[in-house]
């Protein structure tokens, strides 16, 4: 056993908010938001000695009190009907979709340009190409004068 007795945990405790303050704090919210942010005056008093209660216990950290902050995770999302779903729109791609589609679209492109010949790439093959059918040509003519020659000096010992 180490020096000094027994170690043990010296944090606090964790404390989570009890569903129903949840359900009241997003009301309230919701409130706010359609009243155009004026607060409405005839709320009920236990509402009214709640949100005291919060304004008490929750100390306003940082610029908190000086700029308001939008929590955009705090805002409920809105469950759509089955006859709201519209089938025959235009279907989100995600942007791995996307970009699959564009680098399919721009390798596409690129071949079209490869095979008319206006790609760099295409312009070296060509050339490539020009200088090999050109060494043939030289090769074949070569073959043919020594083909002739040989030809002529068999026809010139015969005789």
């Amino acid at each position: 056993m180490p020096r000094g007795g027994k170690k043990c945990y010296k944090g606090r405790g964790k404390q989570f908010t009890n569903p129903e303050e949840i359900d009241r704090q997003m009301r309230a919210q919701r409130e706010k938001e359609e009243n155009g942010g004026i607060e409405v005056e005839s709320k009920s008093s236990s509402e009214e000695e709640s949100s005291d209660e919060e304004d008490h216990d929750k100390k306003k950290k940082g610029v908190e009190g000086l700029i308001e902050i939008e929590n955009p995770n705090r805002i409920s999302q809105k469950s759509k009907k089955v006859t709201e779903v519209d089938l025959n729109a235009p279907k989100e791609l995600s942007r791995r979709e996307r970009e699959e589609i564009e680098k399919q679209q721009a390798k596409e492109r690129y071949m079209k340009l490869h095979l008319e010949g206006k790609t760099d790439q295409a312009r070296a093959d060509l050339a490539r190409l020009a200088l090999i059918k050109k060494q043939r040509e030289e090769a074949a003519r070569k073959r043919d004068d020594q083909k002739k020659a040989k030809e002529e000096s068999t026809t010139k010992s015969k005789r």
